[in-house]
């Protein structure tokens, strides 16, 4: 099992790939492993990739045939395909001798392409392709619900909001869960206690990539998602209580009317 990979050359292209909800690890058992913790298998001709339980799969040193085919073999063991992959890319450049790693445009400077040091740079892009796809995604939420708060304000109508808004509110604890369960954005690979002298490495690319920072954002826009949508089903069945309290009353004034018809009116 090597330590070193792309030997010879001095820049590498490593692309993530947000593939599906969750990628069936326990298939590649069998496959030539370079690393685990995250997994680390070949791939292409001379290339490899970091795969993620959480549905991400990082390939490094592949050319656009090879990333393709690679993503159609492994397609099989993806759970709840993605409709449109979600992708980001750098490339990782050896570092000229004495030079210290340091983050460039487009990329980042490395010391060596060992696994380690590969598996930290996967590690970082594929919570980042993650985090992305869900700011998008909650994105699209909140255009959503606004028409709905729109109208319930102007008309204060609810049958079908109130479907919409159930599903919104278990919408936005479908994302919490996965975030927090799954891809766990802010705990360090378990990596850096082999290794801790990656620790900087592992706090440039986290800075470089905002992690802490969007992940943060995006916990308070899911929460004001669900504030917003729980707030407005509250609202939509008070009116229905409403409604209900008046039909009693509607009911119990004229059932009164008729016992005095029938009182009154029949004596006549």
């Amino acid at each position: 099992m090597t330590n070193s990979l792309f030997v010879g050359q001095e820049q590498v292209r490593v692309r993530a790939l947000y593939l599906g909800q969750r990628l069936d690890l326990k298939a590649f058992r069998d496959a030539q492993r370079l690393a685990d913790g995250p997994l680390v298998i070949t791939a292409g001709i001379a290339g490899c990739a970091v795969l993620f339980r959480y549905g991400v799969a990082v390939v490094c040193g592949l050319n656009a045939l090879e990333e393709v085919t690679f993503a159609n073999d492994i397609k099989q063991f993806v759970i709840d395909p993605m409709e449109r992959v979600e992708h980001d890319e750098l490339n990782i450049v050896l570092a000229a001798p004495g030079n210290g790693e340091q983050v460039v445009p487009g990329g980042i400077r490395l010391q060596d392409f060992s696994l380690q040091r590969i598996q930290l740079v996967a590690d970082t892009l594929a919570k980042s392709v993650v985090l992305a796809y869900y700011e998008a995604n909650v994105a699209e939420t909140f255009d959503r619900i606004e028409p709905l708060a729109s109208d319930l304000q102007r008309f204060g109508r609810g049958g079908r909001q109130a479907k919409e808004l159930l599903r919104h509110i278990g919408h936005t604890l479908s994302i919490q869960s996965r975030m927090v369960g799954r891809v766990e954005v802010e705990e360090k690979p378990e990596l850096l206690w082999e290794r801790p002298d990656l620790e900087r490495l592992f706090m440039r690319l986290q800075d470089e990539y905002e992690l802490r920072e969007r992940h943060l954002a995006l916990e308070r826009k899911l929460e004001l998602i669900s504030r917003t949508a729980e707030t407005l089903l509250s609202l939509l069945q008070n009116k229905r209580t409403l409604h209900v309290e008046w039909y009693i009353v509607f009911l119990i004034l004229f059932e009164i009317m008729l016992s005095l018809w029938d009182k009154f009116g029949g004596t006549q």
